[in-house]
């Protein structure tokens, strides 16, 4: 008898699979856009992208159906071992997969995955084909922006979340947490409660504390304090501001 797959393991394939339809479904919409990176992660996958404009929710329907219609078209899944040189001329214009290339070490091999209309520098896995991807049971959630690497110095890319599954059912019970945390949003009930505010004039993350939610604030001050002093810890207080020579 064949041994079965770990969860895990063939959810990660899954959802690295689906981030390299994504990147076919918007080089459809977007041939002259740079791809970057689209790895999987925790509850779904993300790629990154440099665009000619800013996605809206109908493009991100657009990408889906896209997505839905490249899963049924039973692509396969083809890893190549290429040189270096072939790697650069693959990818000629593509800056960020030309940088990825020269990064990789020059005892390792370069590997791409190839899906017929798509291929991506990529160590893998995959599934087998793209009819192991079932069309329901994933979807793209927003965009946001991302730096290259990280850096802030880099150009600003932009990335679309998504969130996979191997199958409908999960994908809903996931959305429907996804519903119940926004419901319990810290932002949004200090708003509807009357609790706290923010204004530009404090600056990002910072709350201006109303009545009631100051008075939440000193109870559960005075709560922790008094906690404190009963496990046998000491109270210091040191000044809110010091000399900037401290920093330097």
């Amino acid at each position: 008898m064949a041994q079965k797959e770990p969860v895990e393991e063939k959810l990660e394939k899954v959802r690295h699979s689906l981030s390299h339809v994504m990147a076919e479904a918007v080089l459809q919409m977007f041939p002259q856009a740079q791809i970057a990176i689209g790895p999987a992660i925790d509850n779904g996958f993300y790629y990154d992208f440099e665009l000619p404009r800013a996605l809206s929710s109908d493009d991100l329907e657009e990408i889906s159906q896209r997505m839905k219609t490249i899963i049924h078209e039973n692509k396969e899944f083809k890893r190549i071992v290429v040189s270096r040189d072939e790697a650069r001329k693959m990818f000629a214009g593509q800056v960020y997969k030309l940088e990825l290339i020269e990064a990789i070490p020059e005892n390792e091999e370069v590997s791409l995955y190839n899906q017929g209309g798509f291929t991506d520098l990529c160590r893998g896995p995959h599934v087998a084909s793209t009819k192991e991807l079932n069309a329901e049971s994933f979807k793209l959630l927003n965009t946001a922006g991302a730096y290259w690497r990280g850096k802030e110095t880099n150009p600003m890319l932009t990335r679309i979340y998504a969130t996979a599954w191997t199958n409908p059912k999960d994908l809903r019970l996931y959305l429907q947490k996804l519903e119940e945390i926004e419901k319990r949003d810290h932002r949004k009930l200090g708003k509807e409660l009357d609790l706290f505010s923010f204004h530009e004039i404090a600056g990002a993350g910072l709350p201006l504390y109303h009545p009631k939610g100051a008075r939440i604030l000193r109870l559960l001050q005075e709560w922790l304090r008094a906690e404190l002093y009963r496990r046998g810890y000491v109270e210091a207080i040191t000044p809110h501001m010091y000399k900037a020579d401290v920093w330097k």
